[in-house]
């Protein structure tokens, strides 16, 4: 079975509203968390580079608990309140994951490899 994770970036109208958009969404974002079987991240945050844009990373157990969410009352309520708050665009993308490894060895260098 494979990961999956989701990453989008959410561009709002007027960045002055994106951190009150962002807490609004954080009753959202726990119950994800707390109440979605297989969710394992699910968050949305501040891109500290643009600042009319919001960052989501989501991750899931699989593709089941993904779909799973897309029903489910949590994923609704977030894209009404993102909606309504004056959502310009959303880009999102889906990854399956086959394979996870610790990025630090045991000698604490970063590494790429899998292996």
């Amino acid at each position: 079975m494979s990961l999956i994770a989701v990453e989008a970036a959410i561009k709002i109208a007027d960045p002055s509203t994106r951190q009150a958009l962002i807490e609004k969404s954080a009753p959202i974002q726990k119950a994800t968390r707390d109440d979605e079987p297989g969710c394992m991240v699910y968050c949305f945050a501040a891109d500290p580079c643009q600042d009319d844009l919001i960052q989501v990373y989501e991750l899931w157990e699989s593709e089941e608990a993904l779909q799973a969410h897309f029903a489910h009352p949590n994923y609704h309520d977030m894209r009404a309140m993102l909606g309504a708050g004056g959502l310009v665009s959303a880009v999102s993308n889906k990854h399956r994951i086959d394979k996870s490894a610790p990025v630090y060895g045991e000698d604490r260098v970063a590494t790429a490899s899998f292996d």
